[in-house]
Parts: structure tokens; sequence; C-alpha cells
């Protein structure tokens, strides 16, 4: 049994083959991991054969490998495409942070919203230039671009919506300073 992450890798690569680098940097929109969480499982895949790899020599840069999903890997991926999924989880340290708001200080607190909104502003600005990249005839229900258009745009919309609550957010405890500054 394959854990999900290693299931969103080989679903990934179902649509085109690609690096580890390149799988981390697709797969981050919507599942977090990092560099550390995908070389290991990328061998373990190849170990396993899910997955093959080629080496490709690159000047003044160590040889990459890219991937490429063998039989058994678009076996498993079909399989686990038809189980129900996980409910979502969320690890937000912002949305710990807001329970216990009303102790600080506002100055001390609107900076923690102001840099959630810079950093969904970059999020944002990327997910909308990988969107840019996907045409119009890749966005029908056949491509293989599609679970990519259609996703991206799940990561846009969900990042407008953080924004706006972090928007109201500021917007409550600016009124709370002024109020507080009138008193």
């Amino acid at each position: 049994m394959l854990n999900t992450l290693s299931y969103g890798l080989l679903g990934l690569l179902t649509s085109e083959s690609l690096s580890g680098y390149d799988l981390m940097l697709r797969i981050q929109p919507f599942w977090q991991a990092k560099h550390s969480q995908i070389y290991p499982l990328l061998a373990k895949l190849e170990k396993s054969g899910y997955v093959q790899y080629e080496r490709i020599e690159q000047r003044d840069k160590p040889d990459k490998k890219v991937y490429t999903i063998t039989e058994k890997g678009q076996t498993a991926v079909m399989q686990w495409l038809g189980e129900p999924p996980a409910e979502a989880t969320t690890r937000d340290e912002l949305s710990l942070k807001a329970q216990c708001i009303w102790l600080a200080d506002k100055e001390l607190v609107i900076p923690l919203f102001l840099t959630r909104r810079k950093q969904l502003d970059t999020k944002i600005a990327y997910y909308e230039k990988l969107l840019s990249r996907i045409t119009e005839e890749q966005q029908t229900i056949h491509s293989p671009k599609f679970g990519d258009y259609i996703l991206l745009n799940r990561a846009i919309t969900l990042a407008e919506a953080h924004m706006n609550w972090c928007n109201w957010v500021v917007s409550m405890l600016e009124q709370a300073k002024e109020k507080d500054v009138n008193e």
C-alpha cells in the first residue's frame, strides 16, 4: 500500500515525465511536500517498479533523473482513483494564533495578517503563471492537463478566499485600534 504522496506523484507522472524537482514544483499547489520527502519516495517507487527513470546529463550541474510512470504505476493510480478520499486536513499556524488574538496588542498581530497577504499574493501570481501556460485546448476533460487546469483554479480560489479573510481581520483590528485610541 502506497501513501497519499506516492499516489500524488504517480498521478502527476500520468500526464508527463518529470524530474524530482519538477514533481515538487507541480505538487506544491495541492500538497505540501519537500525534497526530503519526494526523493526517497521516488527511489522506493522506482525500486518497487511503479516508475522508471532516464538519467539526463547536464552541464555544470549533476545529472538529473526524469521519471516516467510504468504500467504497474498506472494500475495503482487507477485503483487509487476509485477509493474515497480522506477528509482534507488543515495545518495553519496563523489560524492557531487567531484563536488567542484577543490577548495581544493590535500592533503586534496586524503584521501577521499583512505577511500572510503578501504570501498569498505571491502564491496567486505563481498559480496564475502556471495557469496561463495551459492552452484552451488543454482545458478540456480529455486533456492530460485538465487536472492541472481545475486544480490551479481551485488553488487560486482558495488563496483569494484566504486573502479576503485576512483583509477582513485586518480591517476589524484596525477599527478596534482606532476605537481604543479614541477612548
